[in-house]
């Protein structure tokens, strides 16, 4: 179970393939502008383009952006920062990233259980 530390974290990201600019606003705590600015801003942010311009993210892209929300928001670094810390020029601090990954496979599996349990 989360710790009560925890209940402010993001909704755990859906075993979907690909995500509307509307869902990835949702899961992210992001407003959709803000979104389309970071792609200028970052370039490894690279949604999918489809018909008429629209934006498919998929799950490296929603994890990507949380990890962009978390340079912002949390740890209080600027749009320069943040692409410099992911361009890679410090690579040691990838802990972030594994945490996020980890807490999203352990609610994964938690469903999983509960669903089993059934």
């Amino acid at each position: 179970m989360l710790e009560a530390s925890n209940n402010n974290e993001l909704p755990a990201i859906p075993g979907k393939r690909y995500f509307t600019i509307g869902e990835v606003s949702e899961l992210c705590g992001v407003k959709s502008h803000v979104l389309r600015y970071w792609e200028q801003e970052f370039s490894q942010l690279k949604p999918v383009k489809r018909r008429g311009n629209r934006r498919y993210y998929q799950r490296h892209d929603v994890i990507l952006i949380r990890q962009i929300r978390s340079l912002l928001y949390d740890q209080g670094y600027t749009i320069g920062g943040a692409r410099q810390k992911l361009s890679g020029e410090e690579v040691n601090e990838d802990h972030n990233q594994s945490q996020q990954i980890i807490r999203q496979m352990r609610i994964e599996l938690e469903e999983l259980l509960a669903v089993l349990k059934k």
